[in-house]
């Protein structure tokens, strides 16, 4: 379908038993076709305008129909190629007066297009998305892709609208454990369904020589040049400060030859970036970072590193480790930035499980640690914990599991409100 346009007018988390993850059993209410609304700020590159694509994905293979409300982006075609339709709509505004107007535009989409249900993938759309299911009678399903920070009254309000839903899906268990205790979620409207990796797209044999060299070209990268990506919006959350001030301790050390490639978004809504180059500046250090911004190819950009880090200081989606994992490169994360159901690290594992390494969030000097340990490490060794990566990958993340869990979901939620 086309591109259409609207004139604005606290407990233990609990899980959703799947008898088998790999087939899915379909339900008396999942055989009705479904309409789901998805209510996005942008379809550019973060995890929740992958995570539409993906749903709209899904919802389309198992016979469904998907209405993305979004402000647009560059995966547009990517929503459109898999039978959704797109509406756009200016959903990352958090001006009340347009959020106010969404949820007239979003109630009537629900009743036009005969929606069955709302899933709301951030806060802005989800203020809108709430008023809009209200009006209508429709269940509210919501997604955290990250715990968000409560510094003040105002801020833990606005947070809460992701927890008034019928359902709150989270997409680790250290994401879940937080919304459960910062809002008092009761334990049966979390249900944790982990991030689908496509591990054929990100599969390091099908990325060829030529693809990592222009990677590394565009990066400006000399051929001995050790090369450490760092994912993650250019935000504070994400911990790019960090990065900087291990990257001097690693110059203090006498380490050379190596750069840190900070490939996140910069959304441009506050000062963090030009903070960031300042300290860059201040620190000497750049001559060792580089922050080229998000790659057209992102398997060979992960190819192209010799590690992945995560240094987010608050906690969030474990996607992009993920991916990185399924291109067989070894990850460094903070303990925000992935679980260990995630990235198995020592001590909890011993070292021929290890599939990467984790560190303190906030802690430049364990994070240099780290890098230091691994960029020690023999060739064979990080080849070792990257194969293990991948093949976490593959048995976690790869399967139908979040498919299912996420389609059972929508039918328990239906059968409850036919």
């Amino acid at each position: 379908m086309g591109e259409t346009s609207i004139a604005p007018p606290s407990g233990e988390v609990a899980r959703l038993e799947i008898a088998d993850a790999g087939t899915a059993t379909v339900t008396p209410a999942s055989t009705q076709a479904l309409t789901v609304l998805i209510a996005v700020p942008t379809i550019e590159s973060g995890a929740a305008d992958e995570g539409a694509v993906e749903l709209a994905r899904m919802l389309g293979a198992a016979g469904h129909r998907a209405v993305i409300a979004t402000s647009g982006g560059r995966l547009e075609g990517e929503v459109t190629a898999c039978g959704a339709e797109l509406v756009r709509l200016d959903t990352a505004s958090r001006n009340p007066l347009v959020v106010a107007r969404n949820a007239f535009a979003l109630k009537r989409l629900i009743v036009e297009r005969r929606c069955t249900l709302v899933h709301a993938l951030a806060r802005a759309p989800a203020w809108s998305a709430l008023a809009a299911a209200r009006l209508t009678g429709v269940p509210l399903v919501t997604t955290w892709y990250n715990a968000f920070r409560d510094q003040n009254v105002f801020k833990r309000f606005y947070n809460g609208v992701m927890v008034r839903g019928e359902r709150v899906i989270a997409l680790s268990d250290h994401i879940a454990d937080a919304i459960a205790e910062r809002h008092g979620v009761a334990a049966q409207r979390i249900v944790v369904v982990p991030p689908y990796v496509d591990v054929a797209n990100f599969d390091p044999m099908r990325v060829t020589a030529d693809r990592v060299e222009a990677v590394r070209a565009g990066w400006g990268l000399g051929a001995d040049t050790k090369a450490m990506i760092v994912v993650g919006y250019i935000q504070r959350r994400a911990g790019h400060h960090v990065v900087v001030r291990a990257a001097r301790r690693l110059k203090d050390m006498g380490l050379r030859d190596f750069a840190f490639v900070l490939v996140g978004e910069d959304p441009g809504r506050s000062s963090y970036s030009g903070q960031l180059w300042d300290m860059v500046l201040a620190t000497e250090t750049s001559d060792v970072i580089r922050i080229p911004g998000p790659p057209a190819d992102r398997p060979a950009a992960y190819a192209a590193a010799i590690a992945v880090v995560s240094a987010a200081i608050q906690l969030e989606s474990p996607r992009s480790l993920l991916e990185a994992m399924a291109v067989a490169r070894p990850v460094i994360a903070s303990d925000l930035a992935a679980g260990p159901e995630t990235v198995l690290a020592p001590p909890a594992v011993a070292e021929d499980r290890t599939t990467g390494l984790r560190f303190p969030a906030g802690d430049d000097r364990e994070l240099a640690a780290a890098l230091i340990r691994l960029l020690s490490a023999s060739e064979a060794g990080r080849r070792a914990i990257g194969r293990r990566g991948r093949e976490r990958a593959i048995a976690q993340f790869a399967d139908a599991g979040a498919a299912t869990q996420m389609l059972a979901v929508y039918a328990e939620i239906t059968r409850q409100r036919p």
